[in-house]
């Protein structure tokens, strides 16, 4: 029955801009087509079509006379016909989905061979040998992937075949073993319980049913939770005419990357093999040779293929990944697509191109994903650390990993999802393993090359590894593997250094990395094209120079508790505590002040020139003495009427009184410095002292005093009236000019609603999203992601946790009415967030919609947050 929705697209009708309904691989394929590159003859079946297979039953039936139609004008463009006993027609049935998923759904080649096409192959290919080769191939991926048949059967029966004939490759297999070898599959498919279909039409409806179905494989699943790929993409099934790399010594196969996949070096970059198929490169079933070698091998082939990959660059404007096919000297391109890369590359190759004219800055910067920049920020092998090396492989994704050893993907998931570091090692991964390697540190392989399956997901996922690691042996049963005289079991530590290859016995020290120029060229380009800036969160000198290093215009968040916690303060800040009288906790805190200014006298210094928001004490006050159990301890090994004894007794007393039943909620924040104003008064003289003395000295600087947890009107006025007061008289008394501003955070539901009371003496405000998410939801933090916010997030309750992600809905509409109260009464008021939340590329999106000024993180979050403000203001991401 013919439906009248078009499902079914040949190549000459389709192009590069139709890859949510043909595909990616569909889309280029027909792109390809249309300027004229040496692609075989094939069709599409579109995604929508996916849709329906998983809407109606049989739908497979239902568009069967198209599918036969496309086939018949495949065999014209081919001169070949499809199950003919001369010279068949020969088809891959291949996935492919609108956004590349390498090796996450089938591909079945070789199809329409069965007893009779085979002697047909053979004998218009002059070729026995490799016409049982294909057939055999074909019998094991199409019961692999259609029938189910355990994959394991086929290799231990092929590693059978090897040693009969007494060769090592596949390819040496004469044809009589190969003859037999087919026979062996057969059975093996019979002892399964199936029965190997000979008609090549059923072949191919089952093959594209197959596909089809591979869309929700366990393994497609995981990859598109990774890789935040919509359900609804669905995928397209490509028919596609073979050709054949295994014809001999002027065939071959190969994968090439226009420029270095792993570090971004703009020149070819991939492996091919003589006499194989596509499979024996991409699985690691033989160890390719470099793209170079091809220059000697087939000259000419090679002069072609550098042509085409240029042009093809070119034309998408982006590096490109190439799968190609050598038949009896003629050059065949079998796919391309926007090549995965590392993190470095991908500011590489945006930089170069940008220089090169390829593309506009916009387009650069967008090129990097705020995870690629995550990638960059891994830690690295600190180079002068002494190590030996135990064995070197290909340094197939570069950063470090650490972790223990595991053998089973199944077990990585497990123990990595638990927190565990591990690194997986494998003689090679498949598809099946992404889980596995998702929650790796790191993945060795003992086979395949630089374009290998664990080589190209290890790069997706930022991962580092390290494969081809040959003289690495392998026991899986015995969950060992040896380096000559070395035994490695699992549970010993392990350290890659994916940058060099090299695998070292041990737990390596690691060291934070360092950015290149390409990297602070394409953040200063970001900068550019961000409305918010991006600030940071900072406690220290040392985490303010960072913080500038990084690229922060300024300090959004300065939290003065975090400068008591040192062990030379702790004395001091429990005898404030503890003083019963004014006249005892001023003599303490004018202890406390000479440090507070030397505090910021540092943070200032590294800081002049951009603002810097000082939070005023918001713990509340008991955090700040030891616990009850530990002064217990400690009085009973005392003399009750000693000195000791009596000061222990006094600190537990005020302890006792100062316990609260809910401490978030209690005497803390701005309420600190309404009953204890010498406490705030203490912090703003270190404050303008520490300011005054530095501007003096003619550097500019910038302080900006934050009022913590204020709920009224009446707190922000009299906080404003103390800093004012303080401020006034200080600089004053210096005899210079300084300016600077008296905001709060909005961290109360009460505190967004009023914000238009607050901001007649606000002059900024700092969303402090992780207390608003705590105080709009009513949950305790530490409490709700110990007992149920993980399961809330599998439930569906919350797509991501809402510690992590803003949940734009609630805290979301809480500063939204903040903005627009505060604006209301002052309207060059200064609004930013200073909350984990502002360096969460999907929350500072929903800043940059709320035209917040700046979003404040922790230092090492910055370039994150400097590229997600760019992209957000590109639309990018949303």
């Amino acid at each position: 029955m013919r439906t009248t929705k078009k499902y079914i697209y040949d190549f000459c009708e389709g192009s590069a801009d139709m890859r949510t309904l043909l595909g990616g691989k569909g889309a280029n394929l027909a792109e390809m087509s249309r300027i004229g590159l040496p692609v075989p003859p094939g069709f599409i079946i579109t995604t929508e079509a996916c849709h329906k297979y998983w809407e109606e039953k049989d739908f497979v039936a239902s568009i069967w006379e198209d599918v036969q139609a496309a086939v018949a004008r495949v065999e014209k463009l081919a001169g070949k016909k499809f199950g003919a006993s001369v010279d068949p027609l020969l088809v891959s049935v291949r996935s492919g989905a609108p956004v590349s998923m390498p090796g996450m759904m089938d591909t079945i080649l070789n199809l329409g061979l069965n007893d009779d096409t085979v002697a047909a192959l053979a004998k218009s290919a002059g070729d026995e040998r490799f016409a049982y080769d294909s057939y055999r191939r074909f019998i094991q991926m199409f019961s692999d992937v259609v029938l189910g048949v355990d994959i394991i059967k086929f290799e231990e029966r092929l590693a059978k075949a090897r040693e009969n004939a007494g060769v090592k490759a596949d390819y040496q297999i004469p044809a009589g073993e190969l003859k037999k070898l087919v026979a062996d599959y057969k059975e093996i498919v019979k002892e399964a319980g199936c029965e190997f279909p000979t008609d090549p039409w059923k072949q191919l409806r089952l093959a594209i049913d197959a596909v089809f179905r591979s869309w929700n494989t366990p393994r497609a699943i995981t990859y598109r939770k990774i890789n935040k790929i919509p359900e609804e993409y669905g995928t397209a099934v490509n028919v596609v005419t073979m050709v054949f790399g295994n014809l001999g010594d002027d065939c071959g196969t190969g994968v090439c990357f226009t420029r270095s996949p792993s570090t971004g070096e703009n020149k070819l970059f991939g492996e091919y093999l003589i006499n194989a198929q596509g499979e024996d490169v991409v699985a690691g079933i033989r160890t390719p040779v470099p793209i170079a070698a091809l220059e000697k091998d087939m000259p000419e082939v090679y002069r072609e293929f550098h042509r085409i990959a240029k042009l093809l660059e070119k034309h998408y404007r982006d590096a490109q990944d190439i799968e190609f096919t050598v038949e009896r000297g003629k050059l065949y391109i079998l796919q391309t697509r926007n090549g995965k890369r590392t993190a470095a590359a991908a500011v590489r190759v945006a930089v170069e191109m940008l220089h090169e004219g390829l593309i506009d800055e916009a387009t650069a910067v967008s090129r990097v994903s705020p995870e690629q920049v995550e990638q960059l920020l891994h830690p690295q092998i600190d180079a002068k650390a002494k190590h030996d090396v135990l064995v070197k492989g290909l340094p197939a994704s570069p950063g470090a990993a650490v972790g223990r050893v595991v053998f089973d993907a199944d077990e990585a998931a497990e123990r990595g999802g638990k927190g565990e570091a591990v690194v997986l090692v494998r003689p090679e991964t498949t598809p099946d393993d992404i889980h596995g390697l998702f929650a790796s540190q790191g993945v060795l392989t003992s086979h395949g090359g630089m374009t290998s399956h664990a080589a190209v997901v290890a790069r997706g996922l930022g991962k580092p590894c390290v494969s081809g690691a040959e003289a690495v042996k392998i026991d899986l049963a015995a969950e060992t593997f040896t380096v000559g005289d070395v035994t490695v079991k699992k549970d010993d530590f392990l350290t890659l250094d994916g940058s060099s290859g090299e695998v070292i016995l041990g737990k390596m020290a690691l060291m934070e990395p360092k950015f290149d120029e390409n990297f602070r060229e394409l953040l200063a380009t970001a900068d550019k094209i961000a409305k918010l800036q991006v600030w940071a969160n900072a406690d220290t000198p040392e985490d303010a120079k960072r913080a500038r290093d990084f690229g922060a215009k300024g300090i959004g968040l300065c939290r003065t508790e975090h400068m008591f916690m040192a062990a030379e303060r702790i004395p001091v800040m429990e005898a404030m505590v503890v003083a019963t009288t004014k006249e005892e906790r001023v003599a303490q805190l004018d202890k406390l002040e000479k440090m507070q200014e030397e505090d910021f006298l540092g943070i200032f210094e590294a800081m002049q020139g951009l603002p810097v928001t000082i939070r005023l004490l918001d713990p509340p006050l008991h955090e700040f003495l030891p616990k009850i159990p530990e002064l217990e301890k400690a009085l009973a090994k005392l003399d009750p009427n000693g000195a000791e004894a009596k000061k222990i007794s006094a600190t537990m007393a005020r302890a006792r009184e100062l316990h609260e039943q809910n401490p978030m909620l209690g005497f803390r924040g701005c309420r600190l410095g309404m009953i204890y104003p010498e406490i705030y008064e203490m912090q703003a003289r270190a404050i303008f002292n520490a300011a005054c003395k530095l501007t003096k000295k003619g550097l500019h600087i910038i302080p900006d005093i934050m009022i913590p947890l204020v709920g009224t009107e009446f707190e922000m006025k009299a906080m404003r009236e103390l800093v004012d007061g303080v401020g006034a008289k200080i600089i004053e008394g210096s005899g210079v000019k300084l300016e600077y501003m008296v905001g709060t955070m909005i961290e109360l539901p009460r505190a967004a609603l009023v914000a238009d009371q607050l901001a007649k003496y606000a002059q900024f405000f700092s969303c402090g999203t992780n207390d608003l998410t705590q105080t709009t939801f009513g949950y305790s933090r530490d409490d709700a992601e110990g007992k149920f916010l993980a399961e809330y997030v599998q439930m569906g309750v919350f797509k991501e946790n809402p510690f992590a992600q803003l949940d734009r809905d609630g805290v979301g509409a809480l500063m939204e009415i903040a903005a627009a109260k505060g604006r209301s009464v002052r309207s060059d008021i200064q609004l930013g967030i200073c909350g984990e939340h502002g360096g969460n590329p999907s929350s500072i999106a929903f800043c940059n919609k709320l035209g917040l000024n700046y979003v404040s993180c922790s230092p090492f979050r910055v370039p994150v947050a400097r590229l997600s403000a760019a992209l957000a203001a590109l639309g990018a991401i949303k």
